[in-house]
């Protein structure tokens, strides 16, 4: 199927739809709130803590030597919480992602996206993929840290209440660069940029 076309078909097949309308039991005796940390490993921590810290501007809250874990760890915050990443040295070898697909970071507004990509590219970053996704329709670029990890910064993803609907498919823009997806809003996002220098075309 080519780039940007959704299998709409596909998506509304029983088996989709069969995971889509999959409840929540009432009865739950908990409430997650948000997703807390994530924990990486890593093959040179001091790299890996310069990336997180020089390039996407995580601040350290906690280090623990080699005596405590092997390789070292390392906690790292980006808001008031005493850390949303944290470092584990000793690994040999790059991630593979087998597991984890890919790790994202929210921030306020359309322009950090823009100048994130920017800061990016000034850093030499891999950066794999810059515009809108399907289901979600934010707005992002995705990139990998020094250890092959898959990151991604956005702005923009529909919030959905309780009892609400996500937005059906044939709402979904999926755009290749941050400029498209600009241009290509879906209903109800506003992609207005407070300086619109930021473009790239």
């Amino acid at each position: 199927m080519p780039r940007g076309v959704i299998d709409v078909e596909g998506i509304q097949s029983p088996e989709m739809q069969a995971l889509k309308t999959k409840k929540t039991p009432q009865d739950m005796p908990f409430n997650i709130t948000k997703i807390g940390h994530v924990v990486l490993r890593c093959q040179d921590i001091e790299k890996s803590v310069q990336f997180y810290t020089e390039v996407l501007g995580f601040r350290v809250s906690d280090v623990y030597p080699d005596s405590m874990i092997h390789g070292k760890m390392v906690f790292m915050r980006c808001n008031n919480d005493h850390h949303g990443v944290a470092l584990v040295g000793g690994v040999n070898q790059p991630s593979k992602n087998v597991e984890m697909h890919h790790m994202a970071f929210e921030v306020d507004t359309l322009d950090e996206v823009m100048r994130a990509r920017d800061h990016l590219k000034k850093h030499n970053v891999n950066i794999q993929f810059e515009g809108r996704r399907r289901a979600g329709v934010q707005i992002a670029v995705e990139f990998l840290d020094p250890d092959g990890h898959w990151l991604e910064i956005f702005w923009g993803l529909d919030q959905v209440g309780p009892q609400d609907s996500a937005r059906p498919p044939e709402e979904w823009v999926e755009e290749f660069s941050l400029e498209d997806a600009i241009d290509s809003a879906p209903v109800g996002q506003d992609t207005s940029l407070a300086d619109p220098s930021l473009r790239k075309d």
